[in-house]
């Protein structure tokens, strides 16, 4: 059973972060920001001014009381010791800010928004360095690539999937899901049956930089490969029967946590699928072998898959949880030396799954 944090919001919790110190940021819907304890104590409390919701908070992995928050169209900096009062803000973005990410030296800042734009922050001399449109819909969900500090990844409701290098104005690469969709399907659709749009709620970037994966509104997960200027996709599966609201690589493995709009938390392993075709003698340090794929449901059953399942390319979550909310934002975080999955969702507490066997 998950444990509960609560204490903290009194509306829908959106958005979360942990520091290298094991402090966690949750953003809430209605201006509300708090910091915890990794016990789940609450530590601090502040609501913005206007009210708008906090979509988006990021410590800072150098200076682990340094915390970014959106909310409206704003960026603050904030002193997580004392939340009061903001040390900065930044106003940037036109509409709506939906993501924030920060590149490995934390000297860019990039902020996604519901116009589609993205707004790179300098954060050296506090002024925008880029401005990214390319998307023609909300941009949901960005991340700067692990060791390429001028490298991120889009992806938005136009369905699109884009690579950037910020030296250039316009992506290296752009990908539309709902188009590869339709040339990958190998048989009709069935009479009466709906597919869901493809529209792409968050991405995110293993470790090494060069595999991220991408969750959409067709409850398809997705892993590609930068190569170069252009990426492949190394494998499609179906990973919710709803939208796929959250990706998220557990730190230096292919593990790869997904919540979705069905209620269900579920943690995958693409290290098979993804060194299969790896070029690069460079490999995560987390590697684990097994001949059949088993998942624990929540209440400790294990299945295990046959084995011919596998072979046939089946892939099947390692860990499958009922979670029974919509998930708003997944984190995976060390608690106590423990691998934690914190989940944000309708409700007003985070909630708590342990991984240790992972």
């Amino acid at each position: 059973m998950a444990v509960k944090w609560t204490g903290g919001h009194s509306s829908p919790i959106l958005c979360l972060n942990a520091s290298q110190e094991g402090l966690v940021a949750s953003g809430a819907e209605g201006g509300d920001l708090m910091a915890w304890g990794e016990d789940g104590t609450p530590l601090g409390h502040t609501r913005f001014q206007g009210a708008d919701d906090v979509t988006s908070v990021l410590f800072s992995p150098s200076c682990p009381t340094k915390l970014y928050a959106s909310h409206g169209e704003t960026i603050s900096l904030l002193d997580v010791r004392s939340l009061k009062g903001s040390v900065d803000h930044f106003h940037v973005n036109e509409e709506e800010i939906n993501c924030l990410s920060l590149n490995d030296t934390e000297n860019l800042l990039a902020s996604a928004d519901d116009s589609g734009a993205i707004k790179i922050l300098d954060l050296e001399n506090n002024k925008v360095s880029r401005s990214l449109k390319r998307h023609s819909n909300i941009c949901s969900s960005i991340a700067f690539r692990p060791q390429r500090p001028q490298s991120l990844v889009s992806c938005g409701l136009d369905m699109q999937v884009m690579l950037w290098n910020l030296q250039k104005a316009r992506p290296l690469w752009i990908t539309n899901l709902q188009e590869d969709e339709t040339e990958e399907m190998e048989s009709p659709q069935s009479p009466g049956q709906l597919l869901n749009p493809a529209l792409a709620h968050s991405v995110s970037v293993a470790s090494c930089g060069n595999i991220f994966s991408c969750g959409a509104e067709d409850g398809k997960v997705r892993i590609f490969r930068v190569m170069g200027v252009k990426c492949d996709q190394e494998l499609g599966f179906k990973g919710h029967s709803l939208g796929v609201s959250q990706v998220c690589f557990l730190p230096e493995s292919y593990l790869l946590l997904t919540g979705g709009n069905d209620g269900k938390i579920m943690l995958w392993d693409v290290s098979s699928e993804v060194e299969k075709k790896q070029k690069s003698p460079t490999k995560p340090t987390h590697r684990k072998k097994t001949k059949r794929a088993s998942y624990t449901k929540q209440g400790g059953n294990t299945y295990h898959a046959p084995a011919d399942e596998e072979e046939h390319g089946k892939i099947l979550p390692k860990l499958s949880i009922e979670h029974g909310e919509k998930v708003n934002w997944l984190l995976s975080t060390r608690i106590k030396g423990y691998q934690n999955i914190l989940v944000a969702d309708q409700t007003s507490c985070i909630s708590v799954y342990p991984l240790k066997e992972f």
